[in-house]
């Protein structure tokens, strides 16, 4: 009887009693350690006085207890946010050591210890000598096996965790195997088996520490969610025993639901329970402390901010980061655009760092051309799109005829993108030309040449509906003028008195007010990749005066996907527009060149309904230069909602695009049924 308690309190002083549990993994910290000097003199010694006491009242105890008998409060603490420890803490807060006591108080303290060298576990807790002790039950039969320190709610689940069973054979892999099966189940932090050999075998006991029960959880730091919104996430429930398992978890979907909405700084700083069972999380969100910019000479740092999304001191967003920089890159301002996050001064802070490499914004020309319309073409023209570094936007075009004394004219145009903190923007657009207008009807065959003279101004107002959407009103005035006739074609001359009616149904002043609205969701204006762009407009000619009356209605739906792994993009267009009234030739919607219909002449194709399709295959051929595939299809007529077949024409091509810094320039050649033509075209396509 005295081998069988000694070789009993042996096991029992063989087994982990760790207070605390790591969630996801072990570490240093739940390892113990003796603090003795020679930790094998002590046990060995310990064993041979256990030996020698042989009195039938002796009886061997092993207590975790502190020396007041206080409570134990279990805390949870996260000291990196990616590891949970419960801690066995007294009423004092001071830490309770595991002890074994034998009838006459001896003693073997054990505590956890961080310095990796004294990382090991006592010798009689050590797995190797585990398994040497162990083994001394080796292949003899289990003939009972109790639990201890569970309660009703976490026994089942302690039953069905373990392999050893009534009858079986014990075996010492199985016996390491169940011990950590019964701290996986997350139901507890510590466990651990005590032996006791009879004639018929063995008796196994587990001892196992129940986590808290669970009362109540309380979230602090969140600003970005409510705390009944988080606590939605938690699958735990109330009133039961905490399982690390399934705060793990929640923990994860925590974490998952800041970072999938783009804050990807926060993190849980704290967590504990106490006695009571409530459950603390602290979280550390993260915060954008400060902005920086660099690389901008000519533009002003505050034209670069105030695209930014974000506000400082508001927690840190990395969509919104990628939102920012799209946004800069689209001002157009710039070759390239960089950010870097460099650590703030508060901790989990971050300032956000904009780098950005300037392109030339003013240009300033005078050149000469010739069109086949105008003959000789003298031009001189001053822009800025970045005018005094503040984002204003300005240009100034003039251009003659040297065949044609009146094929003169100019064009200006300013616009002013942030007149208020809303984003209200304006643009002024004032212009008259008279050129050279060539006539043609559907067939591509000239009506007449004549000299077309238009003037007049136009100023739009928009504002941001939100991140991705603007409203635009547009109040538009121009006079169009037939000047003379140049040359005949199958209408003849229509400037004497037979092509009076004519002239009065297309030219005139024409008023209008323009309502549009954009929802723009493109990556990059200037060469999409992913994103859409969805415009709907109304127009309504002879609200303010005029000479016309009439309703345009118009949708355009374009679409970007990746198209592959280099730089493939699928780019695609639909349009319709529906329209009745006093509608002119230039008021009526067109179709026919290189924005609408490649393959036919500008603007072939007049009417007051409108249909078309534009499929693109875009591919990189060398660095700033893109090679396109591509195939158009639609038409204008004025009867009907629908088109019919005669209406429609289509066409396909290639075409190559350049990224200069004078901006996107584009050629194409695209062939139809009457025939191939190219288009050149300074700003890209669509």
């Amino acid at each position: 009887m005295n081998k069988k308690l000694a070789i009993c309190m042996a096991v029992m002083l063989t087994m982990p009693l760790h207070m605390g549990f790591k969630v996801g993994e072990a570490s240093a910290e739940s390892k113990t350690n003796i603090q003795n000097e020679n930790d094998t003199e002590k046990v060995e010694t310990f064993e041979s006085e256990t030996d020698a006491k042989t009195a039938d009242s002796s009886k061997a105890e092993t207590d975790t207890k502190t020396a007041d008998d206080s409570k134990t409060e279990p805390t949870a603490k996260t000291a990196d946010n990616s590891k949970t420890e419960i801690t066995a803490k007294t009423a004092d807060d001071s830490k309770t050591e595991t002890t074994a006591k034998t009838a006459d108080d001896s003693k073997t303290e054990t505590t956890a210890t961080d310095e990796s060298s004294k990382e090991v576990n006592i010798d009689l807790q050590s797995e190797t000598r585990m398994r040497e002790y162990m083994s001394s039950f080796e292949g003899k039969t289990i003939v009972n096996i109790e639990f201890e320190g569970a309660t009703d709610y976490t026994l089942p689940t302690l039953k069905v965790a373990i392999m050893a069973t009534v009858g079986d054979k014990f075996n010492t892999d199985i016996a390491l195997r169940d011990r950590d099966a019964i701290l996986n189940t997350g139901y507890f932090y510590e466990a651990y088996q005590t032996f006791r050999e009879v004639p018929e075998g063995v008796l196994i006991t587990y001892h196992v520490m129940e986590n808290p029960v669970l009362r109540n959880i309380e979230i602090s730091g969140n600003t970005l969610y409510s705390t009944e919104e988080l606590l939605r996430i938690f699958s735990m429930r109330r009133d039961t025993v905490l399982n690390q398992n399934i705060l793990q978890n929640s923990l994860a979907e925590l974490e998952e639901k800041y970072h999938g909405d783009g804050y990807i700084l926060m993190k849980i700083t704290d967590m504990n329970v106490t006695p009571e069972g409530i459950l603390s999380i602290k979280i550390n969100e993260g915060t954008l402390e400060g902005y920086a910019v660099k690389g901008n000479k000519k533009t002003k740092d505050k034209v670069i901010l105030r695209e930014m999304r974000q506000k400082v001191g508001e927690p840190f967003n990395a969509k919104l980061a990628r939102r920012s920089m799209d946004r800069v890159y689209n001002l157009g301002f710039f070759e390239d655009v960089n950010i870097k996050m460099q650590p703030g001064i508060e901790p989990n802070a971050i300032i956000m760092e904009v780098n950005v490499k300037e392109r030339r914004t003013g240009t300033f020309g005078v050149g000469a051309g010739y069109s086949t319309r105008d003959g000789l073409l003298g031009n001189v023209t001053i822009s800025d799109k970045n005018f005094r570094g503040r984002g204003d936007a300005i240009s100034i075009t003039y251009e003659k005829s040297a065949k044609e004394n009146d094929a003169q004219g100019f064009a200006f145009s300013f616009r002013k993108p942030w007149l208020d903190s809303k984003e209200t923007a304006a643009t002024l657009k004032l212009y008259n030309r008279t050129y050279q207008y060539y006539d043609y009807d559907t067939d591509g065959e000239l009506n007449e040449r004549y000299m077309r003279r238009y003037y007049g101004g136009e100023i739009t107002l928009s504002r941001p509906q939100s991140e991705y959407s603007t409203n635009y009103l547009t109040i538009r005035h121009r006079k169009d003028s037939y000047v003379r006739h140049v040359a005949s074609g199958k209408e003849g001359d229509r400037s004497g008195i037979w092509g009076e009616d004519w002239r009065n149904d297309n030219f005139g002043v024409t008023r209008s007010i323009i309502f549009q609205h954009v929802t723009d969701t493109r990556d990059n204006i200037y060469n999409p990749t992913t994103g859409s762009r969805v415009s709907l407009e109304a127009e309504f000619g002879g609200l303010l005066g005029g000479d016309f009356k009439f309703q345009k209605y118009n949708i355009e739906h374009q679409f970007f996907r990746p198209g592959g792994d280099h730089g493939q993009v699928w780019a695609a267009r639909l349009a319709y527009g529906y329209g009745h009234g006093d509608l002119t030739e230039f008021n009526m919607f067109r179709v026919g060149g290189q924005n609408t219909l490649r393959g036919y002449r500008d603007d072939q194709f007049r009417g007051s309904r409108m249909a078309l399709a534009t499929l693109e295959y875009r591919f990189p051929l060398a660095k700033k230069v893109q090679g396109i595939i591509f195939g158009d299809y639609g038409g204008a007529w004025s009867t009907g909602f629908f088109p019919k077949g005669n209406n429609l024409y289509g066409s396909v091509g290639f075409g190559v695009a350049l990224n200069t810094p004078l901006g996107p320039l584009r050629l194409d050649y695209g062939r139809g049924k009457q025939g191939g033509r190219f288009h050149f075209n300074i700003g890209g396509g669509f």
